[in-house]
């Protein structure tokens, strides 16, 4: 019993912490989104709005287009960086391969560039007239590149520049996980003549599952909530063909300052958030809820 008592004194700052930084404010954000409150207009103070700012996100185009956009975004970079990791961890785990210790440490650098700074050496890259992006594209493929106007150019670049700055998160993790497995599981399999398709589907896959899972709700929240690289970046353009959900919250709070609006569409898209993360833990595990 003392040592129980002991364990959760330890814990105790770290619990206090979360629930300072974490639960106060979503509590305070949930008191906010029942009220009319933008500072800019005529009556600033709060007035009570009840389910009116839900419903309005109902019919509001602009957001619906960008959750849209936003889901489709997290998806590519999601799949992608799960499939370039893979692949990468497997390189970089060869025993063959010359300098594999500092390929590893090359590959991890984006990490730990901050977003704000990714965003912007990317933007330098791709500014047409001036990065080397565009140049090339159009020496090699004459393709006119350019970000600024072309809506599918944005879209992709902002595609590209997450793979970049994310896929070594991916990569590590995966190394550890395939690090991490027993070799028995892997001969056995081989003794029984299964073939390396087989042998990743119905070996590796399924012990590399815990893994898997906690990479991809990480990736995920990660892609639902980008502002900073796509700020730099494209500002949300051109057409809003960048203006992801994280983007356009960040424009309604600060900018227009609609508090009240800005935190119902940020409870909303929390909610969206746990429903996918629900849904690829089942589709991942075969489990609902704590069913075993």
């Amino acid at each position: 019993m003392r040592q129980s008592n002991i364990g959760w004194l330890f814990l105790a700052p770290a619990t206090l912490i979360l629930f300072v930084i974490g639960f106060i404010p979503f509590i305070y954000i949930l008191y906010v989104g029942f009220f009319d409150w933008n500072t800019n207009a005529v009556d600033p103070t709060l007035r009570w709005a009840g389910l009116q700012n839900y419903r309005s996100l109902v019919f509001d185009t602009t957001f619906l287009n960008s959750l849209t956009r936003t889901l489709v975004f997290a998806f590519f970079v999601v799949v992608s960086e799960l499939l370039l990791g893979y692949v990468l961890a497997r390189a970089l785990m060869a025993d063959r391969l010359w300098g594999r210790q500092f390929f590893r440490t090359i590959h991890t650098l984006p990490i730990v560039v901050a977003p704000i700074a990714v965003g912007a050496t990317w933007r330098l890259l791709c500014v047409p007239g001036f990065g080397i992006v565009p140049y090339y594209l159009k020496l090699w493929f004459g393709i006119d590149y350019n970000i600024a106007t072309n809506s599918y150019h944005a879209f992709a670049t902002a595609i590209v520049m997450d793979l970049w700055h994310w896929t070594p998160f991916v990569t590590l993790s995966l190394m550890a996980g395939l690090t991490a497995l027993p070799k028995e599981p892997l001969e056995q399999a081989q003794i029984d003549g299964g073939n390396k398709l087989q042998i990743f589907w119905y070996v590796i896959v399924p012990m590399l599952k815990p893994v898997l899972l906690t990479t991809v709700f990480i990736r995920l929240m990660d892609a639902l909530r980008s502002v900073d690289e796509i700020w730099m970046l494209t500002k949300g353009g051109p057409a809003e063909a960048t203006r992801f959900i994280g983007l356009h919250i960040w424009i309604n709070v600060f900018p227009k300052t609609d508090y009240g609006y800005g935190a119902a569409m940020s409870l909303l898209t929390l909610y969206v958030t746990i429903v996918l993360s629900w849904l690829l833990f089942v589709a991942m595990t075969g489990r609902k809820g704590g069913a075993q």
